[in-house]
Parts: C-alpha cells; sequence; structure tokens
C-alpha cells in the first residue's frame, strides 16, 4: 500500500498546480487523472486573464482574481524554469468593445465600477484604439482600454505545469480512475484508484466538473462530494482561425465574444455557455455565433480559415464562485468550480492550498470560496466512512 502527504484528484492546471506547489516544500505528492492529465477545460481555454468580472456574480471574486494575476509572473517563472518549457504569458493588455446605442453611457459605468475594484482600466478612441491594433472593428460605438490584463497559452501551460510537477518528484498517474475516498477515525485517510488503496494526510479534489458526480451514490452513511462541491459542467465552444490579413496582438472583446491571439499566429475565437451534461461536441449554431462576433470585433477574418474547433465543460457552481479550501472533514481539501477563470486562479488556488495544508492558515482571506457554504443545505449523512466515488 502507498503512502504520501497528499494526493491531488484531477489533473488539470488547478490540481497540477496544487501538486507542483506542494512539491517544491519536499511533500510527497501523487496526482491521479481518470484519463491524461490537462486534457480536460484546461486544454479547451482561451487563456485570457482577466480580473474583470463578466456578471453581477462574480464581483465577489475579483479580489481573489486580482490576487492571482498579481502572482502569475512569479508563478510562470517558476514553471518555465522547473519545466524549461515556455508557456507564452504576455501582459499586452485588452479592449472591450461596446456596440449598441447607449455604449457611451455604458462605457462610463463600466469606469466607474472598475475603479472602485482596484481594475485599471481607461477610455480610448475608436482612433488611439486602432493606432493599436489595426484590426479592429472602426464602427464600433466605444472601447475601454484595459492594461493590465494578460494572456497565456493554456495548453502550453498545462503541459509546462505537469513537466514542472514531475521534476519536483509528483508521482503523476493517468488513467486511474478514483473509485473511492476513503475516511477513517474522523479523517480523510486516502483513496482508493485502479483498485489499490492510496493513504495520504491530504487528498485534495481537484476534478473540475466531475467533482459534483463524485460519491453521488452514497451509502451506508457515506457523504456525498456534493455537499462540498456541487459542481456541474457548462459546455464552452471555441474556435481556432488564422487570416494573412489579420496579424492580432491584444485580445478583443465584447459582450457577444472575444478573439486571443496566439504566438504561432492562430486566432482563439468563443465561446458558448451552454448547459447540456457532459457533452463535449461542437454545433453549427455554436461555432456560427462564436465566428460571427469574431467577425463583428474584426471584420477583416470574415474569410478566415477556420483551423480547429472544440469544446470544453468548465466547472460551474450554484453561485457561479469558485470552491476552494479545506471542509469540516479533517485532511479532505477541495479546488475547483473555477467556472470561467480556471487559468486566471490557479496560481492563488494552489498557493491557498498549499498554505492549509502546510501552515495551517492562509494569507488571502478565502472564506467567501469555501466548501463550507454548501456543506449545511447539502448535509445528509456525516458518518466518517469510506466515501463512494464515481470519478
Amino acid at each position: 500500500m502507498k503512502s504520501y502527504d497528499a494526493i491531488v484528484v484531477g489533473g488539470g492546471l488547478i490540481g497540477s498546480s496544487i501538486a507542483c506547489e506542494l512539491a517544491a516544500q519536499k511533500l510527497r505528492i501523487v496526482l491521479l487523472d481518470k484519463q491524461q492529465p490537462g486534457r480536460e477545460a484546461s486544454w479547451a481555454a482561451a487563456g485570457m486573464l482577466s480580473p474583470a468580472p463578466d456578471s453581477p456574480e462574480a464581483l465577489p471574486l475579483v479580489p481573489l482574481a486580482r490576487e492571482s494575476l498579481r502572482l502569475y509572473p512569479d508563478f510562470v517563472s517558476a514553471i518555465e524554469e522547473a519545466s524549461g518549457k515556455s508557456v507564452a504569458f504576455a501582459r499586452t493588455g485588452a479592449f472591450e468593445i461596446l456596440y449598441s446605442d447607449d455604449a457611451t453611457a455604458r462605457r462610463d459605468r463600466l469606469l466607474a465600477q472598475y475603479a472602485s475594484l482596484g481594475i485599471a482600466a481607461e477610455s480610448i478612441s475608436i482612433e488611439s484604439a486602432r493606432a493599436q491594433e489595426p484590426a479592429l472593428n472602426p464602427n464600433v460605438a466605444a472601447t475601454i482600454w484595459l492594461s493590465g490584463e494578460a494572456t497565456v497559452d493554456p495548453r502550453l501551460l498545462i503541459e509546462a505545469t505537469l513537466e514542472a510537477a514531475k521534476n519536483r518528484g509528483v508521482e503523476i498517474v493517468a488513467s486511474r480512475a478514483v473509485s473511492s475516498i476513503l475516511a477513517e477515525a474522523g479523517r480523510c485517510a486516502g483513496v482508493i484508484a485502479g483498485g489499490e488503496k492510496i493513504t495520504a494526510k491530504n487528498v485534495v479534489v481537484a476534478a473540475g466538473s466531475f467533482c459534483g458526480s463524485l460519491n453521488q451514490n452514497a451509502f451506508d452513511g457515506a457523504i456525498a462530494m456534493a455537499r462540498y462541491a456541487p459542481t456541474h459542467p457548462v459546455r464552452g465552444q471555441m474556435l481556432a482561425m488564422r487570416s494573412s490579413k489579420v496579424n492580432l496582438k491584444k485580445v478583443l472583446r465584447s459582450e457577444h465574444g472575444y478573439i486571443v491571439p496566439r504566438v504561432d499566429g492562430r486566432i482563439i475565437a468563443g465561446s458558448t455557455l451552454e448547459n447540456v451534461g457532459f457533452v463535449k461536441d461542437t454545433t453549427p449554431e455554436g461555432l456560427s455565433k462564436i465566428f460571427a462576433a469574431a467577425v463583428a470585433l474584426a471584420p477583416a477574418l470574415a474569410d478566415a480559415e477556420i483551423v480547429e474547433t472544440w469544446a470544453g465543460l468548465r466547472p460551474g457552481t450554484p453561485d457561479q464562485l469558485p470552491i476552494i479550501g479545506p471542509t469540516d472533514i479533517p485532511g479532505l481539501l477541495i479546488a475547483t468550480g473555477h467556472y470561467r477563470n480556471g487559468i486566471l486562479l490557479a496560481p492563488i488556488t494552489a498557493k491557498l492550498i498549499r498554505e492549509w495544508i502546510a501552515e495551517g492558515k492562509t494569507s488571502f482571506d478565502g472564506r467567501r470560496f469555501s466548501p463550507l457554504r454548501f456543506s449545511a443545505k447539502n448535509s445528509g449523512v456525516t458518518t466518517r466512512k469510506s466515501i463512494p466515488a464515481t470519478l
């Protein structure tokens, strides 16, 4: 029977970042994934690093997002040094585009909101914006320049993070589904994976949208993971294109969609928000909507070549906020529900989990995101026995 200081369940960017951070503390870590690590939501993401809220529900997230963006340069530096791989991190800023008749008033409201949230933003003329990004549609109504925003290539980042974790001593186990989470003597004791019992002082569940289905069929008084991590999948369709007419350098986004440049010349466009369960298919309707939004931002993309289409499953939560931190079962921690911000929030999530495990306290107040906010309404039975899972 193998034993570790921590087991991380889920090998996306959140899980691999946590494993990498814990391994830097000389802890013995195993990372388990039911398939090839990093090929779910992390692989599908666009890579925009923006702390600006995309909805009223996201307002409580802004301080956490700002702190994670602040950590990003050091996070990237550490990953690149440990892995020997580039992740294409670039702090080039972003343009937020408004089209409607009341665009000026909306722009002013957004600028006031951003100022109150400590987000660097300013009004910029269409002419000035097009001087920086010539592909921008000259007929938009108003533009906001967000100088502090950045991008990263999520596929490069997840590959580098997994390599960094491996180089720091993390044991990475692919295609090993967790079937049970174990509780003994009142604390989390490990997992059953591939028919093998693996023990650990701590278990970190970072399985994205699949967390909510863990222990769904709990029996014999076991605790269902939905008590702490009631996640659900939210499909996002994406496409990548190439155009000889558009040399995009900065992110362009509106309420209808966004386009993000890649260092290899591709332009990533997204995305949809669809509650269709665990279905990752693309649809003609979804892709058409994305392409139309991209062309509205940069009309010269109208005859661009579409080189790839895909879809990913974001981990949504009932309040659209992430779930990060310890549960009331000692040794069991949750890191999931990052919804549209998993790439952005990886540095702060890894730091918080590492601090909880290594120090028993955190340098950032993350109580707003505690898994315990769901446990009262989803309490069920609370005996400390084996916790069956379906992951």
